[in-house]
């Protein structure tokens, strides 16, 4: 009587065969193909990780599109702050930046940081425009640039890049680190809306404004309340010129400038030097 059942196979004979048939394939490969195919990925990853979490942007001109375009978020040290609603950021990726395992530190002097900071403008803010350029500042622009020396100078802050403006600054969403939670998972306090709700700025929206997670909505709310509790710069009755409006008017203001090249074109006309070489040399002035 036949067995039923199907015999088990024969796995040495199996084995005899695929290892006949990949024999073509494997010779094409050197014996160490897989340790260095293995040391490849390892060395790519480094090299990804490295890019991605550990190397120091410089300054804002280093800024990779694709940083901008994915809006990521780095971190770093408020070095100097120069206007009402800009500073200077030292990025600091990567770890040891912090006791009590600090091996890395952020330079203090003018020299040390020249050309190796990043210029933030804060989006969705507008702080009272400072003098600039022979220009008078706005009332409170003073105390508004006060206000985000004492927030952020020489404090760690998150920014989220978004995009690059008309003077070569990175708009960034900027963040302050919160204050008991982890910042690798949660983002603290918005150093914009910070500013709109003590009233020292107004809420940016202009073309190509940005807000992050939290939306215009919540910006102009924040402003509305500034405004009806008199706080910051609200304190003051009277008409109020918006830092746009105020850039604006200002820009028109502004006297044409003088064409250098017509200005040498108006002068009369000089006779060109006719003299011969001997002339030139010994002062003959001629007839």
């Amino acid at each position: 009587m036949a067995n039923p059942w199907p015999s088990e196979p024969d796995f040495r004979q199996i084995s005899e065969e695929v290892r006949e048939r990949l024999a073509p394939l494997l010779n094409l490969f050197p014996p160490y193909a897989g340790p260095a195919a293995l040391g490849s990925v390892i060395t790519l990853a480094t090299l990804f990780s490295y890019k991605r979490f550990w190397k120091r942007i410089p300054n804002a001109d280093a800024v990779p599109f694709n940083v901008l375009s994915k809006k990521r978020w780095i971190k770093g040290v408020v070095t100097s702050v120069g206007d009402g609603d800009n500073f200077r950021l030292y990025h600091t990726p990567g770890l040891f930046w912090r006791w009590p395992f600090k091996f890395r530190s952020v330079p203090t002097s003018n020299k040390e940081l020249k050309d190796r900071t990043i210029h933030i403008r804060l989006a969705g803010a507008d702080a009272p425009e400072a003098p600039h350029f022979g220009k008078p500042g706005q009332p409170y622009a003073k105390e508004s640039l006060q206000w985000l020396r004492r927030t952020t100078l020489g404090k760690r802050v998150y920014c989220q890049l978004v995009r690059r403006d008309q003077y070569g600054r990175i708009v960034a969403v900027a963040h302050l680190p919160p204050r008991i939670l982890p910042s690798s998972i949660f983002t603290g306090r918005s150093i914009s809306l910070m500013m709109i709700t003590d009233g020292w700025a107004t809420t940016y929206d202009q073309a190509g404004a940005e807000y992050g997670k939290i939306g215009k909505e919540e910006f102009l709310r924040r402003e509305t309340a500034a405004r009806t509790a008199r706080r910051g710069m609200w304190q003051s009755s009277g008409t109020w010129e918006s830092p746009s409006a105020y850039k604006k008017r200002m820009d028109a203001s502004i006297p044409p400038t003088i064409d250098k090249k017509a200005d040498v074109e108006a002068q009369p006309d000089q006779q060109p030097d006719r003299r011969g070489l001997l002339s030139r040399l010994f002062g003959y002035k001629g007839k």
